[in-house]
């Protein structure tokens, strides 16, 4: 069943659909998701224990240091990464993860897409265009 429909900004150019994984809450890489598998380790995080491998990533904002870009280079690397990320705020580790990890990326969406997405809902981002298409799930 079709849901809706967001317009952004594209942040890096590309193509992605999945499940969506949403969070309200900021996401680090460095010390927050487990590079080697794709986890949410951070302590306190309403995803920890998530695998955020292959699925689509809709959070706030990032958080975090200049390690950032070694623990997403390394998340790549080992193919734990998400399959695209959609962000409400994208600050510089943000910009440089989806850079460095390879995903199509949107931000600055026509509204909240944490509030409008959910998690388990098929997400298609087409960060081309600046679009993202939700379809909920039954």
């Amino acid at each position: 069943m079709k849901k809706g429909m967001l317009h952004g900004r594209s942040m890096t150019s590309g193509v992605a659909e999945g499940e969506a994984l949403v969070t309200l809450q900021q996401m680090s890489w460095c010390g927050g998701v487990d590079p080697m598998t794709g986890t949410v380790t951070e302590l306190g995080h309403s995803l920890r224990g998530e695998n955020v491998k292959g699925k689509i990533l809709v959070f706030d904002t990032g958080k975090g240091s200049s390690a950032f870009s070694h623990a997403t280079h390394v998340t790549r690397v080992t193919g734990s990464q998400p399959a695209g990320i959609i962000v409400k705020q994208v600050n510089p580790q943000v910009a440089l993860g989806a850079v460095v990890m390879h995903l199509p990326a949107i931000t600055d969406c026509n509204a909240d897409p944490c509030e409008v997405i959910k998690t388990g809902d098929w997400v298609k981002i087409d960060a081309d265009r600046g679009v993202v298409e939700i379809t909920a799930q039954p």
